[in-house]
């Protein structure tokens, strides 16, 4: 048992060697030793290659200006353990998680005993559920990668969302469009709708086989449900029953898909019975923001931080970057993860960017700068092994315009770094 959250850190961290291993056979047994608690839940299941995290968050504020107490599970988290786990805006307690840590201890240890060893984020996500079934009216449980085979896939959801569906974690998901749209469409279930981003004729067939199968609706978007751009961040919405006009303040086309799909979400609990006032729904996701998604740190120089950590996200980021700063004299910070596709992201930024300065950072997944450096074929490209002296350069610019792009584990440290001392 546990006297400390020091104690904790050190047992999750023996854990980390087990690795990631997909299937539900393990979190299924532990759930049910803790008495099945995802049962006693209301939740929403968020899937796909990107956006789960701004469509979350849209939701996630829509419904609590409608006076809703809302559980979110996201992953991954950026500051520790207990960032996966919230309640509204604040994340569970050292204390809070170090007591659920003590009532499923001697359920994994049983587990342990089983050659059924829970893996690290199936611990985490049991946590969450045991969390949610004392706290909160709704949840929106983001799945952590792929959707059939993941963790989070272990609940009876009211609604079932994908983002959308482009090549990321391959290893596991498969190399095609289609084997990738096989695990997202994973999360789909029995009377429960299923609402989609913008896919492409592979996925969608896919997911439609998948909703045809667990006799449930899809709503489409483009199809079922409908936005508009227009200057200044105006954002149209049109859906079954509903239209609202608001604006956005996360910029770029990607996040108008993520708000619209957030939008249909509501109008579906509303159908369900939730109460909703989609005026307040507006006024909420104008007002929402999220961390390390084109988020402006800086005003002198210009900095802005972007988790493009894939191809998909990578396109979304570098049409974002030039619809709004078209003319400018810009440059970009970028760190990834090795075991992405960076062969194709290299190719996407070259000869976009006056230069390009390659980093690394502190986790065992992320590739080195002299990888990227060789990689690359940008005429402009530099190298720093020291990010936080990489950002220092950047930060004591009078002017300009700096991007700092990759990994998403990358632009947080960075963040952190960056909001501590300006």
């Amino acid at each position: 048992m546990f006297t400390t959250f020091q104690e904790v850190e050190s047992f999750f961290d023996t854990r980390k060697s087990l690795g990631i291993r997909p299937g539900l056979d393990r979190i299924q047994r532990l759930l049910g030793l803790l008495g099945d608690p995802q049962k006693e839940i209301q939740a929403i299941h968020v899937a796909g290659t990107n956006g789960k995290g701004s469509t979350v968050q849209y939701i996630k504020n829509a419904l609590q200006a409608n006076g809703y107490q809302v559980g979110v599970f996201i992953s991954p988290s950026i500051t520790g353990l207990t960032g996966h786990i919230y309640l509204n805006d604040t994340e569970i307690g050292n204390e809070e998680f170090l007591q659920l840590c003590n009532e499923i201890y001697p359920y994994i240890k049983q587990l342990d005993n089983e050659n059924l060893a829970p893996t690290e984020f199936e611990i985490i996500t049991a946590l969450g559920f045991l969390y949610f079934s004392l706290n909160g009216d709704i949840a929106l449980i983001e799945a952590g990668m792929g959707g059939r085979a993941d963790t989070t896939n272990c609940f009876q959801p009211i609604i079932s969302i994908i983002t959308n569906i482009a090549k990321d974690h391959t290893r596991f998901l498969g190399e095609t469009i289609a084997e990738i749209a096989y695990q997202k469409a994973g999360i789909i279930k029995r009377n429960a709708p299923v609402i989609t981003g913008e896919l492409d004729r592979e996925a969608e067939s896919v997911i439609e086989l998948e909703a045809e199968k667990r006799k449930t609706g899809v709503y489409k978007l483009d199809e079922d449900f409908f936005y508009r751009r227009e200057k200044h961040q105006q954002f149209i919405w049109k859906g079954n029953h509903v239209q609202i006009e608001t604006r956005l303040n996360m910029v770029g086309e990607h996040q108008a898909k993520n708000a619209s799909i957030a939008l249909m979400a509501l109008e579906l609990l509303s159908d369900k019975g939730y109460s909703i006032s989609f005026s307040k729904a507006g006024d909420a996701i104008a007002a929402t923001r999220l961390a390390g998604r084109f988020e402006l740190v800086s005003n002198e120089p210009i900095i802005i931080l972007d988790g493009a950590h894939n191809p998909d996200g990578m396109a979304a980021f570098l049409s974002t970057v030039e619809e709004n700063f078209p003319h400018t004299y810009k440059h970009i910070l970028f760190a990834a993860f090795k075991d992405k596709d960076l062969e194709l992201m290299l190719e996407q930024i070259e000869n976009k960017f006056a230069s390009i300065t390659f980093t690394s950072f502190p986790h065992p997944r992320a590739a080195q700068t002299e990888q990227l450096f060789s990689s690359s074929s940008d005429v402009n490209k530099r190298i720093h092994d020291n990010w936080i002296e990489a950002v220092d350069e950047i930060i004591k610019k009078e002017s300009g315009y700096y991007f700092i792009t990759g990994s998403l584990n990358f632009i947080f440290l960075v963040r952190t770094y960056i909001l501590a001392i300006k």
